[in-house]
């Protein structure tokens, strides 16, 4: 009777359990949409008025209270490509470093450093952004690539306009300092789960360390790569702080990397404590709009990943 009553209570703490996670899990899914549907409820005045030219009207004016996205969703798209761009090569080789080259009492102290570059808040990479990057950049690295650049076909669209120091350019490089740590991070341990007898077999056949890392590290572990970089790009589109400090907030369309612009999330950091009525609606839309271009980030790398894995069982 006593094992009765054992096996009736480890029924019951079994299904208990069950059903507990399978509420944490639903929660997920039930915190997205109550965010979805809060978005879009607060910004239904600026979705009434505007409509879908919200998306490519380029004016912001409170005073007349006239507001289009084109220009927040410009910038953010513009710096999140540009960190993409610096970011990814650097967080490739830290990878590589750590996990085929580097010596055996210099992967921890590598690590280590890595971890904390990803623990400082945001806004610390702002504050050193504006009172110690952008002198230095106003000074001498963009009137440098103004010279260098600025009379070069194609190029000079790029690179032309007055040293600012702030702009499109440096809010990229800012952001991609920032998310180096964690694209690295992500690499570093995507690399660390390949067989060492994959590796130990390409060395055997003659190959080098280049022809293991690009024909036998890379194939194995192209999917988790491509989840690490999306995930990189996700959180520099909705960064926020540190963007705000150094991109220069202005509502324009910018003619070149170096002119100052505007994001999402810095549009919404400057201006929702003081915005009311339909004001505050577009900001709000303008989160919304956020929301799902980060929505469409993820879900483009999902497919990208799923494409890559039915490619493989082929």
């Amino acid at each position: 009777m006593s094992k009765m009553n054992q096996f009736l209570n480890q029924n019951r703490f079994e299904i208990f359990f069950r059903n507990m996670t399978a509420c944490f899990a639903w929660l997920v899914f039930l915190l997205l949409a109550a965010i979805m549907i809060s978005l879009f409820v607060e910004s239904w005045p600026s979705i009434k008025k505007f409509g879908v030219s919200f998306l490519w009207d380029s004016e912001w004016d409170p005073v007349q209270n006239q507001y289009g996205a084109l220009m927040p969703i410009v910038g953010t798209l513009i710096t999140s490509c540009l960190a993409l761009m610096i970011a990814v090569p650097i967080s490739f080789g830290i990878a590589v470093f750590i996990n085929e080259l580097s010596p055996q009492w210099l992967k921890r102290p590598i690590g280590t450093a890595v971890e904390m570059l990803a623990a400082i808040p945001s806004i610390i990479y702002g504050m050193w952004g504006l009172f110690v990057f952008v002198p230095l950049f106003q000074e001498h690295i963009q009137p440098t690539m103004i010279e260098w650049f600025g009379d070069l076909p194609v190029l000079e669209y790029l690179f032309s306009g007055a040293p600012f120091g702030i702009g499109l350019f440096t809010a990229g490089l800012v952001l991609a300092i920032m998310i180096i740590p964690f694209i690295a991070s992500m690499m570093r341990d995507v690399f660390a789960i390949v067989p060492p007898m994959l590796k130990e077999s390409a060395y055997g056949l003659g190959s080098t360390r280049w022809e293991v890392l690009w024909k036998v590290v890379l194939p194995y572990t192209k999917t988790g790569l491509i989840g690490s970089i999306m995930l990189g790009f996700g959180r520099a589109l909705g960064e926020t702080m540190a963007v705000t400090f150094v991109i220069g907030n202005a509502f324009q369309i910018p003619n070149s990397l170096f002119s100052p612009s505007v994001s999402i999330a810095s549009a919404i950091a400057n201006e929702f404590n003081e915005a009311s009525g339909l004001q505050k609606s577009a900001l709000i839309e303008l989160g919304l709009v956020l929301f799902l271009i980060t929505t469409i980030v993820l879900s483009i790398s999902r497919l990208m990943i799923l494409r890559m894995q039915r490619k493989e069982g082929k």
